[in-house]
């Protein structure tokens, strides 16, 4: 994985790189992760489930003892499908499978990850029993010890809590994203009513063959993923993964904000992916919406104890009127 043991959040994507700094006490830190994971599917008012995730918590249980796996090691992964089931099942069973039997894997696995996508899109094409005109969006996540990469093609999301901050991993990948839009332009494609060539929700994606030109070749929809990775701390609590029915309806600070809270009060993270799945619905989301929550501790979120100020403040019936409106608005 490089020399990236001394970058807090790193975003790796077409010559753009942001880096934060750790703080010396995390890199003292002997925090190891232990990974627990729960899920939960809905099709939601959609006629058609469209979505696949997978989770594993243990990496080097779940593969060959030849993968050459660090440990502990686990892998999560949150498919959003369209014009059918094929693209989403076949990333879904195949993209680890590319990832670790990549030449870069393990000592670069962020090459190995982008490669992946791209072998697994191709491979893909040339299945000709799979309606290769289906596509899929794409949201991974590859955690080696305290080592979190998240890697994205679409417009799934995947959302860290920190101390009840959210911290997000990924970028929607929409048309009129203004970065996606120049790459779509500058590559002849068009946005009609924020859809790529009036067809597609998303700038990228895997599958969805009738819209890329031949192998190799650069197009306005791609499937090559963004990465961005952190090292974990024991300020890192949990990490949510979703599809854009979930975000649609939900901000990533109040999905930190819900998930948190259900934590602390069951500390089961697949009761609290099907909380989240259910407030979606009750935000009258109109898409399949499918959630995963890994927990990073067997012990639930500590309660944030709130400094006491030794001076005495007050405020107005004006301004409390003010902080009830933008509390409700929040709500």
């Amino acid at each position: 994985m490089g020399n990236l043991h001394d970058i807090s959040v790193k975003a790796l994507d077409v010559g753009v790189v942001v880096v934060v700094s750790n703080s010396p006490a995390d890199e003292r830190t002997d925090f190891l992760p232990l990974f627990r994971s729960g899920s939960c599917a809905e099709g939601g008012p959609k006629q058609y489930m469209e979505d696949e995730h997978v989770c594993i918590d243990n990496l080097v249980d779940h593969l060959d003892a030849t993968a050459n796996c660090p440990s502990p090691g686990a892998f999560y992964g949150v498919f959003d499908g369209h014009g059918g089931t094929d693209a989403a099942l076949f990333v879904k069973n195949n993209i680890l499978r590319f990832i670790v039997e990549d030449s870069h894997f393990p000592i670069c696995v962020e090459n190995a990850i982008k490669s992946a996508f791209v072998k697994a899109d191709y491979a893909f094409a040339d299945d000709s029993a799979l309606d290769i005109s289906s596509g899929t969006t794409a949201l991974i996540a590859l955690i080696f010890g305290r080592t979190l990469i998240v890697a994205n093609a679409g417009d799934c999301r995947a959302v860290l809590g920190r101390r009840g901050r959210a911290i997000e991993m990924s970028k929607d990948h929409k048309p009129n994203c203004t970065s996606e839009r120049l790459r779509i332009e500058k590559l002849g494609g068009v946005i009609y009513d924020d859809y790529l060539n009036g067809q597609l929700s998303v700038a990228r994606a895997l599958g969805d063959w009738h819209m890329k030109g031949p192998k190799g070749s650069a197009c306005p929809l791609s499937a090559e993923p963004e990465l961005r990775e952190t090292n974990l701390t024991e300020e890192d609590e949990f990490l949510i993964m979703g599809c854009d029915g979930l975000w649609d309806v939900m901000s990533s600070q109040c999905a930190v904000t819900i998930s948190r809270k259900e934590l602390m009060l069951h500390n089961d993270p697949e009761r609290c992916s099907r909380e989240l799945v259910r407030e979606a619905l009750r935000r009258n989301a109109r898409d399949n919406l499918t959630v995963i929550v890994i927990c990073f501790s067997p012990d639930p979120p500590p309660r944030i104890e709130i400094p006491q100020s030794r001076v005495r403040r007050s405020i107005s019936a004006e301004g409390l009127n003010l902080l009830k409106g933008v509390l409700d608005s929040n709500s």
